[in-house]
């Protein structure tokens, strides 16, 4: 899939494909010649926070092909596009020598909005000191997601022993369109840089919002809990997720966890009550796209009294036609959009996790069990006898419930990556396999996940511009 533009640049932010702000309103904002937003008023830098690309991150989406839960279908699949493809494949090149990287073009954008709102809205008129220091922390927090989706796309998961090593992103903190060649930061440094973002900005966030695309207290909590557990950092990771499940019942808005027991409805992102912060990305592959199909082996672990079962998934194609492998399933949402912002789904999985990582397991089990029983008939939803007072067990279960809740949503890359580097219940990076298969059943091609493709490389467009940027492998 290529991307055209009109304007060559010269930066990192410009060869991305970094847009100038365009959906917020013109009383305040005047373009020049090298791009750069003038505000001057700290109405004007709230203003900022009104951008439809800082919701829709169109395509932001190489989590979702790339995760371990999907086969591939002919002949869908070599019809499909070859971004695709490639992304299924593990390839180690998803783009050609002049595309632009999609998952670059939507966050470098939003990192120039934060910084220019995180450098110069305390030097804004008008407004009180009070209203300029919530608009920098929602800034700081809206950096920290974007830096951290950005360091699980080019940076190896998180590891003590070889983080301080391993090639992260660069940290840009400046909102300057025509600075040029970074340099990467270590995987650690980034993470710090998001922590730093996140404790300096919870303080100063709102406890109550008036919209679920204003970063709240709880979704800041709900973040660094996130950060924290990805990170390894247990004990923290508890205390913030436990926190934010409670402040998410008095956020101002309505956040809640959706009773499939009182049916199923696709959401909007801007009034889905499991988005807790909403941003989205576009995701046929769990809507109408025919190519890529849930495995045999993540549909048995649903019970057939799952409503998750009975209400996302179709037997068929589209078109109505059967699909040549038994025990797969087609993941149809109804939408074309998938919310990944921070979710109060995630909100109770984490919290259990971290739970159970700290060797409270009767908390996590409670935690769990009042999770599905949103998902099913509450006579279903608790967690045998045998699995929750095993830890690894438990814990298992816990990426199991994960899997079940998040299948073709992007989020089981994630998991994928960081359970490589796991010391509890560790996963092999060569254990994961993508198959296509023929329209007769039989194998056209299996592909095995490998420790370099972990993570995606710089297209050449970025890695001309900055030849300090060394790629990954």
């Amino acid at each position: 899939m290529k991307h055209t533009y009109k304007k060559i640049y010269r930066a990192l932010y410009l060869c991305l494909g970094v847009l100038l702000v365009s959906s917020c309103s013109n009383d305040f904002l005047e373009i020049i010649p090298k791009g750069k937003l003038i505000a001057e008023k700290t109405v004007d830098y709230d203003k900022m926070f009104y951008n439809l690309n800082l919701i829709n991150m169109t395509s932001t989406n190489a989590q979702v092909p790339l995760g371990g839960e999907f086969l591939a279908m002919e002949s869908y699949f070599s019809s499909t596009d070859l971004r695709t493809q490639r992304l299924y494949r593990w390839e180690a090149d998803v783009y050609d020598d002049e595309d632009n990287a999609a998952e670059l073009e939507n966050t470098m954008e939003n990192i120039y909005i934060y910084n220019k709102i995180i450098n110069e809205v305390m030097d804004a008129t008008e407004g009180s000191e009070q209203e300029k220091l919530l608009l920098k922390a929602e800034a700081l927090a809206g950096r920290a997601w974007t830096y951290f989706l950005l360091i699980n796309y080019y940076g190896l998961p998180y590891n003590n022993e070889t983080s301080t090593t391993d090639l992260g992103f660069p940290i840009v903190k400046v909102a300057d369109l025509v600075a040029s060649d970074f340099k990467r930061a270590t995987v650690k440094e980034v993470y710090d840089f998001i922590v730093e973002d996140l404790t300096t900005a919870i303080p100063d966030l709102p406890t109550t919002v008036a919209s679920r695309f204003r970063f709240s207290q709880a979704a800041g909590k709900a973040l660094l809990g996130k950060v924290y557990t990805y990170m390894g950092k247990f004990d923290e990771a508890n205390s913030l997720l436990s926190d934010a499940l409670q402040q998410i019942n008095t956020v101002g808005i309505d956040v809640y966890l959706l009773d499939y027991n009182q049916g199923y409805s696709t959401q909007r992102v801007d009034t889905d009550p499991e988005n807790i912060y909403g941003k989205q990305c576009t995701n046929n592959w769990a809507n109408s796209s025919n190519e890529l199909v849930i495995k045999p082996e993540v549909m048995n672990l649903y019970d057939e009294n799952d409503l998750r079962f009975q209400y996302l998934y179709q037997t068929t194609a589209r078109n109505g036609s059967d699909y040549p492998v038994n025990g797969v399933y087609r993941k149809q949402t109804g939408s074309g959009q998938t919310a990944f912002g921070v979710r109060v789904p995630e909100l109770y999985l984490l919290s259990a996790e971290a739970k159970c990582r700290t060797n409270d397991l009767n908390g996590a089990v409670a935690v769990l069990e009042d999770f599905r029983a949103h998902r099913m008939p509450e006579e279903d939803a608790a967690v045998p006898t045998n699995i929750a007072s095993d830890k690894k067990a438990l814990l298992q279960f816990i990426f199991d419930e994960r899997l079940r809740e998040f299948a073709g949503l992007g989020f089981y890359w994630f998991d994928m990556r960081r359970l490589t580097v796991d010391n509890d219940i560790p996963k092999a990076v060569n254990n994961y396999t993508h198959t296509v298969y023929n329209t007769d059943g039989s194998v056209k091609g299996e592909y095995q996940l490998t420790k370099e493709r972990l993570v995606l490389r710089f297209p050449k467009t970025v890695i001309d511009q900055n030849p300090n940027l060394i790629n990954n492998d």
